[in-house]
């Protein structure tokens, strides 16, 4: 089973490259499943997804989307989440929030076997967003859904490193992969854990890398001199997609975990092409 996750995407920027690259990254490599984190697709910085660009990105090629806090900052998905099947809010909300967190699908690898997709949010930090205990919801929960599947894949979103890494060995043996997400930031720690889970703290953002997790630096250089807070703008500098690819096997256990960061061959306008 091959599962591709795209990186958090963010801005426009992002989506450009979400629109540019990933049908190069799917003939490369063959996917079974594509997850992308839109968490952050509508005006970048934290400014949510709306729901023309969940739709969007789900026509460019994913299967499933996850979003941590950013699901309900955009009022017109607010009203519809419930609606959409192939969008993943955090799980490990109030059973009143609107939405679901977790999805089953049916796959073309192993004879159409099952794979499940797990959104959770961490309570480490500061937080727009405030869930259950995730530890506690995933041991609550992990027993019945790998009755049905082996194959498990968790989007956990924290801003704490600690608490990433310490639910990784949580999972471990029990989920395949979990790819941590939340600070934009790709790490250089992917491994497969002894249990067979493949496990990354952060897999990073879609959109520009020369930025301040895909914004414009000067409006952030001016809220840290004045301490008064001012606009996000979406940069252009550098764009790429990152994310991970992971394949297991026919048990669910982790054989590879590869980060990536793909570079378009040509620029887009708004960044000198």
């Amino acid at each position: 089973m091959r599962v591709l996750y795209i990186s958090e995407v963010t801005g426009k920027c992002g989506i450009w490259c979400v629109k540019s690259m990933l049908d190069s990254l799917k003939r490369e490599f063959a996917p079974h499943c594509t997850i992308i984190n839109g968490n952050s697709a509508t005006g970048g910085g934290n400014g949510g997804i709306g729901r023309q660009h969940a739709g969007y990105l789900h026509k460019l090629g994913g299967d499933i989307l996850t979003a941590g806090a950013g699901a309900f900052f955009k009022s017109d998905l607010r009203e519809t989440i419930g609606r959409i099947p192939w969008f993943l809010r955090p799980a490990n909300l109030s059973p009143d929030a609107p939405g679901k967190g977790i999805q089953f699908r049916r796959t073309e690898a192993s004879g159409g076997a099952e794979i499940a997709v797990l959104s959770l949010i961490g309570t480490g930090g500061p937080a727009r967003l405030h869930g259950e205990n995730p530890f506690a919801f995933f041991s609550a929960h992990i027993g019945k859904i790998r009755e049905r599947t082996p194959f498990v894949f968790v989007d956990f979103a924290s801003a704490m490193t600690a608490e990433k890494r310490t639910f990784f060995y949580h999972a471990e043996g029990l989920a395949s992969a979990v790819f941590g997400s939340g600070t934009k930031v790709q790490t250089a720690d992917a491994e497969i854990l002894p249990g067979g889970t493949a496990v990354l703290t952060d897999c990073g953002r879609t959109g520009s890398l020369r930025s301040v997790a895909g914004c414009s630096p000067g409006p952030k250089i001016f809220e840290y001199l004045t301490g008064v807070p001012d606009w996000s703008r979406t940069c252009w500098d550098d764009p790429a997609i990152q994310g991970v690819l992971t394949e297991t096997d026919e048990s669910g256990k982790a054989l590879r975990i590869q980060p990536f960061t793909r570079r378009p061959a040509v620029l887009p306008k708004e960044a000198g092409g």
